[in-house]
């Protein structure tokens, strides 16, 4: 049966490169029906779209390949791999890695094929393979490494007819794949297949509603005898056509353009001193809230879990904090500026999470099973990481406050002491959440681990946070720390949530919170820290000068 398999596969897969020019011409309109269709991977069943974005991301960097959609790329992909292999697609950035294959610094995007011909590519392959058992941490240059065998292992997996798990078993949980699948799903799977290659390279003029129904019935076929192998492990199509909206919509995305707009319509206002515009601010800031929670009410939906399992829903989460607390600092206190600070803060975090993919992760993953306590997992890492939404306010705060400092504190006074009444508020907030926490999570370690606290390197520098916020809130109390005081507290102490939340976990990889740990943009972080710390030094120059000569 094996055999006569992969003869069924082989037979298909040439078929597909005879059928299909070098210059593959993909048409985008008449093959949708593929996108919801169920597949296993990764531990998850999720749509046919959502793992062909996955893959080409890991391959290309973005979930598109010349305007043209994934689910298109990856299943010609799997056809014409003869095509595919000439074509410069695998994304290689670290200039270390280009040097130990002698391919050129100034290329980005490469073949496969110039990639497996290279004799260094075995050589750096055990390299990485003698790093890994060795138990160290990856630094830069073999992280791009192993995203490099990544790449190479997604491709050949692709090509093997091993990427797409379409059929439940009839016991236990592993979904068979095109390579293993018996005769009869096989013939299911090539009259798909033909029908998409004739949606595919269609004509112009061609009635495209036709051979949209053509594949959609093919694509009926092939689901119902997934469906008929086990019932059970099979989604429902709404689950699937859900995440197809999920991803199609990017609600993140829009989020952020809508923040952008409120931030926007603000400086106006400030600029042109007309406070009536504020109301337009409170319009689209809440527009940009609703849209921003509609996205977490989606991923809840698809992982049935909260969505704060990686740095991804965490930065998404504290972004979607930050412009709640500005919301609610400034419905009672009318700081002003909070409205400003909290939409900066989510346009800022969100630009992160759309530009930035290979770093923050941004698909839907199966928990960790450490993390399989949805109601610890609520209490404990939402809390934690929700202070952080109050001291990045505070932080944006305080970056404001010093551009008012170096232009001047005497005519700017009021607006100065609104910033500072802000970051003391957001401190207090912040405080509250991240001492809750800490508790909360103690509670939890004993809960999972055995013992309250351990020192582990983020239990212990969230300690060292919540330390050096309340050191800064003593001492405003008592009189130390004055207004230019609290606005450089408000920059620099933000560096400690910084190092608990991102550095423990991308910089030092060490500890029990393993399930956290990430890699790259640790230069960008240290640059923005950097500028920040200039940017203080810069602002009390000015001020202690301007003091001396007055």
């Amino acid at each position: 049966m094996r055999k006569i398999n992969m003869f069924c596969w082989s037979i298909l897969i040439l078929g597909a490169n005879l059928f299909m020019p070098i210059n593959i011409v993909l048409a985008g309109t008449n093959t949708s029906p593929l996108k919801s269709i169920a597949v296993q991977a990764e531990g998850r069943v999720k749509p046919y779209d959502t793992l062909a974005r996955e893959a080409l991301a890991m391959i290309y960097g973005k979930s598109t390949f010349e305007k043209k959609p994934a689910y298109e790329i990856m299943f010609t992909m799997m056809l014409a791999p003869e095509t595919w292999g000439e074509r410069e697609i695998f994304e290689i950035q670290h200039v270390g890695v280009k040097e130990a294959l002698r391919f050129p610094k100034e290329k980005k995007y490469f073949s496969i094929n110039e990639i497996m011909k290279t004799d260094r590519l075995p050589l750096l392959m055990q390299d990485l393979s003698a790093r890994r058992e060795s138990k160290e941490k990856l630094d830069p240059y073999f992280q791009a490494l192993q995203r490099l065998e990544n790449q190479i292992w997604t491709f050949k997996a692709i090509t093997a007819g091993q990427w797409m798990a379409l059929w439940p078993p009839k016991e236990g949980s592993k979904w068979l794949s095109l390579d293993v699948a018996d005769k009869d799903k096989q013939e299911i799977f090539v009259a798909l297949t033909k029908s998409f290659l004739t949606a595919l390279t269609a004509p112009s003029d061609a009635d495209g509603s036709l051979l949209k129904k053509d594949l959609q019935t093919k694509v009926d076929d092939l689901v119902a005898s997934a469906k008929n192998e086990n019932p059970s492990l099979y989604p429902t199509q709404q689950l699937m056509d859900l995440e197809v909206h999920y991803n199609e919509l990017n609600p993140f995305r829009w989020a952020w353009i809508i923040y952008l707009i409120a931030v926007l319509i603000f400086v106006v206002s400030w600029l042109s001193g007309k406070p009536q515009y504020f109301k337009a601010v409170w319009v689209f800031t809440l527009l940009g809230l609703i849209m921003h929670s509609y996205g977490f009410g989606l991923r809840m939906y698809l992982t049935e879990r909260p969505p704060v399992s990686n740095m991804f829903e965490t930065v998404v989460w504290v972004s979607w904090g930050a412009v709640l607390f500005a919301l609610l600092l400034e419905k009672i206190y009318k700081f002003g500026v909070t409205l400003l600070a909290g939409p900066l803060v989510a346009v800022f975090c969100l630009i992160l999470t759309d530009m930035a993919p290979s770093i923050l992760d941004p698909t839907l993953q199966p928990l960790e099973p450490v993390l399989r306590s949805n109601f610890w997992l609520t209490v404990h890492v939402l809390t934690i990481t929700i202070s952080y939404s109050a001291f990045f306010i505070a932080f944006v705060l305080g970056d404001l406050g010093l551009y008012y400092v170096i232009k001047g504190e005497s005519q700017w006074q009021d607006r100065i002491k609104a910033i500072v009444a802000g970051i003391y508020r957001s401190f207090q907030i912040g405080i509250v959440l991240l001492a809750a926490g800490i508790i909360l999570g103690g509670v939890w370690a004993d809960y999972s681990w055995g013992r309250f606290w351990g020192w582990d390197p983020k239990e212990t520098w969230a300690l060292i946070a919540l330390l050096g916020y309340l050191a800064v809130l003593h001492g405003r109390i008592n009189g130390i720390i004055r207004d230019f005081g609290m606005i450089v507290s408000g920059v620099v102490t933000f560096s400690l949530v910084i190092m608990a939340w991102y550095g423990v976990n991308y910089v030092l990889g060490a500890g029990l919170h393993s399930y956290g740990f990430g890699a790259g943009g640790v230069e960008y972080v240290s640059a923005f820290i950097f500028a920040h710390l200039v940017y203080v030094l810069v602002a009390y120059i000015i001020r202690k000068g301007r003091i001396s000569a007055s």
